[in-house]
């Protein structure tokens, strides 16, 4: 107190009220699942999250009152999805952060399989990580579409290569057109913002990568390797 009034910061309240909605390992184990960008039953995560239905519920209508979610329902189903991506840069950004002991060895072959796939390729909410996402974010920046110098910004040729190359980028929306996300796996940003899930976007449409398993893991096919070769110049070698 200083001179009767308090000094507190007034964002403090909201801020341990955001912190508590993350501190449960079962709100955590949804929010990480959703990072796959897509909607999910109530359903789907009770089974992934290995919990009751009705204790589900409970844990996604705090996620949804604060924020972190937003709901749908298509009959009587209910669907579940991170609200935006500030949503997902947030806990993404706060998975980046664990210690590698943190993170919980594998204890089946299934599991190792999963890991490594998922290492190799991924989705992180709506634009590319892992290996995949740092080769295709080395190969713009190599060929100077990319700068990293003071933070994450496409050049005029990037905004030319991107036309060229058929992606058409959302310029006209709040989110930064190119934006640095700290890999969880491979302990480097790759390009995240309106580029980069413009390029996600289009490799998936345009059969580059496939989906694969129930994680978010994802593999370049023959067609991708192509692609990312005559476009960027990226040896398939780095891609499998």
């Amino acid at each position: 107190m200083l001179g009767g009034m308090s000094t507190r910061d007034p964002r403090a309240a909201g801020l341990a009220r955001l912190a508590g909605l993350i501190a449960d390992e079962t709100r955590a184990v949804c929010l990480l699942a959703l990072l796959d960008g897509r909607a999910w039953t109530a359903g789907e995560l009770a089974r992934h999250a290995g919990v009751a239905a009705s204790t589900l519920s409970e844990h996604l209508g705090r996620l949804v009152a604060g924020g972190l979610l937003a709901e749908e329902r298509q009959g009587r189903h209910r669907y579940v999805r991170l609200a935006d991506a500030t949503a997902a840069q947030l806990v993404e950004d706060l998975a980046a952060r664990l210690a590698p002991d943190d993170v919980r060895r594998p204890r089946t072959l299934r599991q190792a399989g999963a890991g490594s796939a998922m290492a190799r390729g991924r989705t992180c909410y709506d634009h590319l990580a892992g290996r995949l996402g740092i080769a295709v974010t080395d190969a713009l920046a190599a060929r100077g579409l990319l700068r990293r110098d003071t933070g994450f910004a496409l050049t005029d040729a990037g905004l030319r290569w991107f036309d060229a190359a058929g992606i058409a980028l959302d310029r006209r929306g709040r989110r930064p057109l190119a934006r640095a996300c700290l890999d969880w796996t491979e302990r480097r940003p790759h390009l995240a913002g309106a580029a980069g899930a413009a390029l996600c976007g289009h490799a998936l449409r345009a059969g580059w990568c496939v989906r694969i398993g129930s994680e978010r893991a994802v593999r370049v096919t023959d067609t991708g390797e192509r692609a990312l070769s005559e476009l960027l110049g990226i040896e398939a070698a780095v891609l499998r």
